[in-house]
């Protein structure tokens, strides 16, 4: 990210720019699979800019799990509003959207949880809770649109799915993984009285 000398810098690009490119190598290598030195080499700015921006290698992982929580959230619930107003299919458009990511060839499970299990305390740790419980009451909302006689216990147990899920596709590599799990959510919101 070198400028021209004189030229002046747009701090929310630079911003956006540095966590971009660390988004993208830190998912690919883990938060220890690379030190501040060759991250910022990796993503063309210097330490200094760096701290100024994220104050730390861990205000920089804070920044990427955080954005990359607030994506993957607005990302699912788009697919559940998209499949319109019956619970049972916005439940379904949550695994078919998870199954598309599944088959991506970068896939590598959940960043969040990813991180989180690396650096077990923490910021990850804090990051990936809040993250958990914003799919929580994604499915605990889908739940309760669908008249479960519980829909708080219904979406934990959703949410169990769709975290078992994720970890299947990545460490066992199955690949109906989203599937699987989708014929179990629909069988459980029907079980609790929904759609």
């Amino acid at each position: 990210m070198p400028v021209p000398k004189g030229a002046s810098l747009d701090p929310v690009q630079t911003r956006a720019t540095i966590l971009r490119a660390a988004t993208g190598l830190l998912y690919e290598r883990g938060l220890d699979g690379i030190g501040v030195a060759e991250l910022c080499a990796t993503v063309g700015a210097s330490k200094e800019t760096l701290y100024r921006h994220f104050g730390s290698k861990d205000g920089l992982v804070q920044a990427v799990l955080e954005a990359r929580s607030d994506h993957v959230v607005r990302w699912l619930r788009e697919a559940a509003q998209a499949a319109g107003d019956d619970p049972a299919a916005q439940l379904a458009a949550v695994f078919d959207a998870l199954a598309g990511w599944y088959a991506e060839p970068a896939f590598r499970g959940c960043a969040i949880v990813n991180a989180s299990a690396q650096w077990h305390e923490g910021v990850p740790r804090a990051v990936a809770a809040r993250h958990l419980d914003r799919h929580l009451d994604l499915l605990t909302g889908i739940a309760r649109r669908a008249g479960a006689r519980q829909p708080e216990v219904l979406g934990r147990q959703l949410l169990m799915l769709v975290e078992g899920a994720t970890v299947l596709a990545d460490h066992h590599g199955e690949r109906d993984a989203a599937a699987t799990a989708k014929q179990a959510a629909l069988a459980l919101l029907r079980g609790q009285g929904g759609s």
